[in-house]
C-alpha cells in the first residue's frame, strides 16, 4: 500500500501533471461541470419549470461532445464523463417534462 501512495505521489508532482492541469483539457470539462449539477439539481424542482426544447438541445450537446472527447486524441475521459452524466440528467428531465405535459392529467389552471 505504501509503494501505491508513493507512485501516486510522484504522478502527482510529475511535470506532465502540472502541465494537464494548466491545460483546457481539464480546465474546459470542470467549467462544464456546472450544466450536470444543475441539471441534477433541477431534478427535485416543478415540472411545469422544464423546457423541452432546451432539454432536446442539451441532450443533443451532451452526445456531441460525449463523441468529440471520445475521438479526440489524447481522448478527454473527464469531458467525456461530464457529458455522460449531463446526458443521464438531460434524458431524465426529459422524461419528467413528457410525463408532466403529455402523459399525466394536470389539474386545470386558473
Amino acid at each position: 500500500m505504501a509503494a501505491l501512495a508513493k507512485k501516486l505521489t510522484e504522478q502527482l508532482k510529475s511535470k506532465e501533471f502540472r502541465t494537464y492541469l494548466a491545460s483546457t483539457h481539464f480546465w474546459g470539462p470542470v467549467a462544464n461541470w456546472g450544466i450536470p449539477i444543475a441539471a441534477i439539481s433541477d431534478i427535485r424542482k416543478d415540472p411545469k419549470l422544464i423546457s423541452g426544447k432546451m432539454t432536446f438541445a442539451l441532450c443533443l450537446y451532451s452526445l456531441v461532445f460525449m463523441r468529440f472527447a471520445w475521438k479526440v486524441q489524447p481522448q478527454n475521459l473527464l469531458l467525456f464523463a461530464c457529458h455522460a452524466t449531463n446526458e443521464a440528467a438531460q434524458l431524465t428531465q426529459g422524461a419528467r417534462f413528457i410525463n408532466y405535459n403529455y402523459l399525466s392529467s394536470k389539474p386545470a389552471e386558473q
